[in-house]
């Protein structure tokens, strides 16, 4: 075989392209096509048609078309502006990643393979490599990329051998403060299924869901969990005041966060072990509600002062199952992991807080249904709160600024996408926290009226 020393001709170059974009090729012919069939008057009206169907989707439902259009119409339209073939070659050239073909002479350069657009501020490029290119020849380089890409974070990993995907952050869309969480007049006016917790990049509020479920909160010291915290909580406030609502709180700094609101909280432990019984107290609880629903034949709770939702707040869980003494940590795992995995049908919720999300820190990560990942320190801590592929996907929290301006911003996933959204948690004074308490601490409540485990008649049964 000859040594190859020209290049293809631009036909067989064009056929080729066309074989890699098979919607811009066929979307000429449809046209076409219909235009021949049709003729203008039929084809203008079907366009004109699904042109309207797409704006009153877009005006009339914005939240499902932001979560399933909108990513493919940014990406479309991104592939084919912004990184559009002379744009991205040019680029390509400029920082280094080019390289001519001896034989031929032809400069080549890494092709875009497609593009994905999870938010308005986050893309993915997947890139497929020259030969004799790395995965270390781009983050040697990353800087100049992100400066190229005029991105504020820039994340380069390997996909597959000869593919790496570029993921370019732009904009910081909260560039200011997100008002707290507002405490509902009434108890009536709390939804357990959509807590408000701050907002979105879309400029929608942000709400989770506790009733069924259970949170991880993830963030490096600083990076403000404690709105994931107070919001939640200023959200239950008149629930809690009338007990509808009950919660636990394991305040394992040492009493920092949560001291001086005690009075809000059922049950209240500031160092593992009496943190231990409050989870063996919470966990006996749920069998004591498990056993009332069975005994009436009900499958489900209804949240009422008899039966409340109950929630279990730890704060700092690496102290209950990392750092503690072993068998104090291996007591809180056992009991918390019962208590995970049967309690949403009781109505009971577990909310943690970590700054490492790592299984040796957090071995029972994937009984948590909800996680919110804030700054971390490191890129390995996203895919192991978010599960396998957040950061590629754009969750890039390990390039969130250490600094009061970003304090309480990161990611969620959204359960039906799949895609990782920025989010901005709702910042939470030492005055609003005085007014929770001041307004919604509970009363004195008539115990016999509540379904919960007694020690003591357990205690007479069996003697």
């Amino acid at each position: 075989m000859g040594i190859v020393s020209r290049r293809k001709g631009i036909e067989w170059r064009a056929a080729a392209w066309m074989a890699r974009h098979p919607g811009m090729t066929t979307a000429p012919v449809a046209l076409g096509v219909g235009m021949a069939e049709f003729g203008p008057m039929g084809v203008g009206a079907t366009l004109a048609g699904l042109g309207a169907a797409g704006v009153s989707w877009y005006r009339g439902h914005p939240e499902t078309f932001d979560r399933y259009a909108a990513p493919h119409v940014r990406a479309f339209r991104r592939r084919w502006l912004r990184y559009i073939g002379w744009r991205w070659r040019g680029l390509m050239i400029d920082c280094g990643f080019a390289r001519d073909n001896r034989r031929t002479g032809h400069t080549m350069v890494p092709r875009i393979i497609r593009v994905r657009s999870a938010s308005p501020s986050i893309d993915t490029l997947y890139v497929k490599v020259l030969r004799g290119q790395s995965l270390k020849h781009f983050q040697d380089q990353q800087d100049v990329l992100a400066m190229a890409l005029r991105a504020d974070a820039l994340g380069i990993v390997k996909v597959k051998p000869g593919v790496i995907a570029l993921t370019a952050v732009r904009g910081n869309p909260f560039t200011d403060l997100v008002d707290p969480a507002e405490i509902p007049a009434e108890s009536a006016d709390v939804d357990l299924s959509a807590l408000y917790f701050g907002m979105d990049e879309y400029g929608n509020d942000w709400t989770e869901p506790l009733l069924g479920h259970h949170l991880l909160g993830v963030g490096a010291t600083g990076s403000g969990k404690d709105s994931l915290i107070w919001n939640p909580l200023r959200a239950m406030g008149p629930a809690i005041r009338d007990g509808l609502v009950r919660v636990d709180f394991l305040d394992l700094k040492g009493g920092m966060t949560a001291g001086h609101a005690r009075s809000l909280f059922h049950r209240y432990a500031d160092e593992p072990n009496t943190g231990r019984d409050v989870i063996e107290a919470f966990r006996d609880d749920m069998k004591a509600t498990q056993q009332h629903l069975a005994e009436r034949g009900m499958r489900k709770f209804q949240v009422s002062q008899e039966t409340p939702f109950r929630v279990l707040m730890i704060d700092e869980l690496a102290m209950m199952t990392a750092l503690g003494d072993s068998s104090t940590t291996r007591a809180a795992i056992k009991l918390l992991a019962e208590t995970m995995t049967q309690g949403r049908a009781p109505g009971f919720a577990v909310c943690a807080y970590v700054q490492e999300p790592t299984k040796d820190i957090v071995p029972i990560r994937d009984l948590f249904t909800r996680r919110i990942l804030l700054r971390t320190t490191a890129e390995n801590h996203v895919d192991m709160a978010m599960g396998d592929g957040a950061r590629l996907r754009g969750a890039l929290a390990d390039e969130i600024p250490a600094d009061e301006d970003h304090a309480g911003i990161g990611f969620r996933m959204d359960q039906h996408s799949r895609r990782p959204t920025r989010v901005r948690a709702g910042f939470v004074s030492d005055e609003d926290i005085t007014e929770l308490v001041q307004t919604c601490t509970p009363g004195p409540v008539d115990e016999s009226n509540v379904v919960q485990f007694r020690r003591d008649e357990d205690d007479e049964e069996v003697a």
